[in-house]
C-alpha cells in the first residue's frame, strides 16, 4: 500500500470516530456537563497517545522548539477556542448550520495554503475531490430538501461558528507545516496534555473534578485513536485533501444511525453517500509526480 492510499484510509479512520464521538458525548452529558467531560476526555486522549508513543519503536516525547510552538498553538486554538466555541455554538445554533459551517473547512484550508504551504499544491483531482466531498457532505447532512432550504447564515453563533471553523483549518496548517515528522502521538499528547492543564486547574478551583460516566472515558478513547489517525494521514497527505476527506464524516454517522438508532435514510443521503466514492478516489488518485 502506497503512502497516498494509507493516508486516505488514515483520514476515513478519523472520520469514523467523529461519527461516534457526538453520539458518547450525548451520553456523557446526561450526568455532567460540557467543561467536566472535555477534562476528562482530554486526559484519556493524552493516556491513549502515550500507549500509542510506547508501542512503536524508540519512540521519545522529546520535541524541538518549533514543534512544541505548533503544538501549542493547536492546543489552545483548536482545543481549548475552536471546540468551545463550537460546542457553546450548538446551544444556539441548529445542528444543520453548526456541521455545514464545518464543512467549509476544506475552503479556508485551500485558501490559507496557497499562503503558507507552499509545496501543498492542489491537482485538479484534488479540487474536483474536494468539491465532490462538500456536496456529498451536504447532501448526507441535511438529508431532505426542505432542511437544505432551512439553512440560514446570519446570526451571532453563526459567526461563532465560522471562527470555530477557521482556527480548526489554521490548526491544520500549523501541524502540516511545522511538525508533520513527528510521531502523530507524540503530537497528539502535547496538543491534550496542553489543553488538560488548563481544563485541571479550573475545574479543580471549581472543585468539580470528577469522572461522572464510563462514556467519558470511552469519548476520550476515541478521539484520541481519531486525533492520532487524523494526524497519521495529515503527515501523509495535503492538509486540504486531509479536511475534505473527513467530510465522509456524516457518512459514518448516517450508518451509525440505521444500524444502532434505526433511523431511515433519505434518498438525498443515499446520493451523497454514492457521491462520497468517486471523492475519495479523486483524492486518493495521483497526477504526475503529485502527492
Amino acid at each position: 500500500m502506497d503512502v497516498k492510499t494509507l493516508g486516505v484510509f488514515a483520514a476515513l479512520g478519523a472520520s469514523a470516530m467523529w461519527a461516534i464521538e457526538p453520539v458518547l458525548a450525548k451520553l456523557c452529558y446526561a450526568t455532567s456537563d460540557f467543561l467536566e467531560t472535555s477534562a476528562v476526555r482530554a486526559l484519556f486522549v493524552t493516556l491513549v497517545a502515550i500507549i500509542y508513543v510506547l508501542s512503536g519503536k524508540k519512540q521519545s516525547l522529546r520535541i524541538g522548539k518549533r514543534e512544541f510552538s505548533a503544538a501549542l498553538y493547536v492546543s489552545v486554538v483548536g482545543t481549548l477556542l475552536a471546540d468551545l466555541l463550537y460546542f457553546f455554538a450548538l446551544t444556539r445554533a441548529s445542528v444543520i448550520n453548526a456541521v455545514l459551517v464545518a464543512h467549509l473547512q476544506p475552503i479556508f484550508i485551500v485558501l490559507l495554503g496557497f499562503a503558507v504551504l507552499r509545496k501543498d499544491r492542489l491537482t485538479r483531482f484534488d479540487y474536483l475531490g474536494i468539491a465532490a466531498m462538500i456536496v456529498a457532505g451536504l447532501l448526507v447532512t441535511t438529508r431532505t430538501l426542505s432542511n437544505l432550504y432551512a439553512f440560514r447564515l446570519g446570526g451571532f453563533s453563526d459567526l461563532l461558528l465560522l471562527v470555530a471553523t477557521v482556527s480548526w483549518a489554521t490548526t491544520a496548517i500549523a501541524m502540516r507545516k511545522y511538525a508533520r515528522h513527528l510521531n502523530a502521538g507524540v503530537f497528539t499528547f502535547y496538543r491534550f496534555s496542553i489543553a488538560s492543564i488548563a481544563f485541571l486547574i479550573y475545574l479543580m478551583a471549581k472543585s468539580s473534578l470528577a469522572i461522572s460516566n464510563v462514556y467519558q472515558i470511552l469519548v476520550g478513547i476515541v478521539v484520541g485513536v481519531g486525533t492520532i489517525l487524523y494526524y497519521e494521514g495529515l503527515k501523509r497527505l495535503k492538509a486540504a485533501q486531509v479536511s475534505a476527506l473527513e467530510l465522509s464524516t456524516p457518512f459514518f454517522a448516517a450508518a451509525l444511525g440505521l444500524l444502532v438508532l434505526g433511523e431511515r435514510i433519505t434518498t438525498m443521503q443515499v446520493s451523497g453517500i454514492v457521491l462520497l466514492f468517486p471523492g475519495v478516489y479523486l483524492l486518493s488518485k495521483k497526477e504526475g509526480n503529485s502527492s
